[in-house]
């Protein structure tokens, strides 16, 4: 909790002085760069990778156990 006080005063701060351009720019192009990367695979292969994903890791059928 502490923590996420720190970091909201920083941004804070950061505003209040005008270096918040400055410093969310490594920020910004990180996501800008994930953006190209993710635009990069076709819709139908990450569709296909949530499928795969969700067949690998669905919860287990439930087991009737017999008397």
């Amino acid at each position: 909790m502490l923590r996420i006080i720190a970091v909201a005063l920083l941004g804070l701060y950061l505003v209040a002085i005008g270096l918040w351009p400055p410093a969310a720019a490594p920020i910004g192009a990180a996501v800008t760069g994930l953006a190209v990367i993710v635009g990069l695979i076709p819709g139908p292969a990450w569709l296909g990778l949530g499928v795969i994903a969700w067949l690998r890791n669905r919860p287990a059928p439930a087991q009737v156990v017999a008397d």
